[in-house]
């Protein structure tokens, strides 16, 4: 039963992804606010519909939509909305929400540059003339407005915008100081890990992201904050935060080292070691596979382990051979 709870309505939704469930969340605000919009499937918009009902509810009662973050599973029910829906999030959404031709060249060009850097093999390089087909899920909307950093959104004054970008440069959390309340997207999950998935560089930079050291500062970040209660983008609510986000660090720390006991006997490229730490999976889920993967380097480099060569592919190897 969908009931309120500290003004917040919990919604979950399903989804056609290996995640399950996404949770939506509705806020008593000055405005009615949503926080995520599901995916674009009328499987999804119809479980919508159904436990607004329970709340005595429409679609046409919510006043605003902000997004947690761009992933197709927060923002693809956004199609099913009246036009004249207001919709607020970080700027870098609008190039994932309101993909343009030139988006999805540049998307595809990324790609193919790094898959060569990784050594992936020819065979995987029509993979991204399918790049565009995940956006099926997803929106064609445009942003009503920006949200940044300590702002405070029109119509939920008592809640405040903090960046946590990592898993998608675009994600923000919202904190209620006066109950220390997080709604915080996918940035911590209660049962999983999130994947830092690599993106092409933000507009204006020509460096790619490296999305697992912004994933684990965003979560330090949070120790920062009296927090009681994270909402999350799937599963159950998180109340031992700081117990979590140690557990977190500590895991991603030892899968990294996993790939350092690796690179101290051989150089590997990354292709190399993602078939290494994803024997069963890596073909079918190459993107989440490869910039797990990615991740991995990310953090040994940032912590002085590993080097690199400056060929095509790229070798990895320990600084420490």
């Amino acid at each position: 039963m969908t009931e309120w709870r500290n003004g917040i309505a919990k919604i979950p939704l399903p989804t056609p992804f290996a995640v399950g469930d996404v949770n939506t969340y509705l806020i008593k605000g000055e405005r009615l606010t949503l926080v995520d919009a599901g995916v674009k499937t009328e499987e999804c918009w119809n479980s919508f519909k159904q436990q607004l009902a329970e709340l005595d509810l429409s679609p046409d009662n919510i006043e605003q939509v902000i997004l947690t973050h761009h992933h197709p599973d927060h923002v693809g029910m956004l199609d099913f909305f009246s036009a004249s829906l207001e919709v607020y999030g970080h700027p870098l959404n609008e190039r994932w929400i309101h993909p343009t031709e030139e988006f999805f060249q540049l998307q595809e060009e990324f790609y193919s540059v790094i898959f060569r850097e990784f050594g992936l093999p020819e065979e995987y390089f029509p993979f991204l003339s399918r790049l565009r087909n995940t956006f099926k899920y997803s929106c064609n909307r445009s942003l009503t407005g920006s949200l940044v950093e300590g702002m405070r959104p029109i119509g939920l004054s008592e809640w405040q915008v903090i960046e946590t970008p990592g898993h998608a440069q675009s994600q923000i959390a919202l904190f209620r100081e006066k109950d220390g309340i997080l709604i915080a997207g996918d940035l911590i999950l209660a049962h999983i890990s999130p994947n830092p998935l690599l993106e092409p560089p933000v507009p204006g930079k020509t460096e790619r992201p490296k999305p697992q050291l912004q994933h684990n500062e965003s979560m330090k970040k949070l120790l920062s904050y009296p927090i009681q209660c994270v909402y999350t983008g799937h599963g159950e609510e998180v109340y031992q935060l700081a117990e979590l986000i140690e557990k977190r660090l500590t895991r991603q720390h030892e899968r990294a080292m996993t790939v350092y006991s690796w690179l101290k006997e051989e150089q590997l490229t990354v292709f190399e070691i993602c078939k290494r730490l994803f024997p069963t999976v890596y073909q079918r889920e190459l993107m989440l596979t490869i910039s797990e993967s990615v991740a991995q380097l990310d953090y040994l480099s940032s912590i002085g382990e590993i080097i690199s060569s400056t060929s095509k592919p790229v070798f990895y190897q320990s600084r420490h051979r």
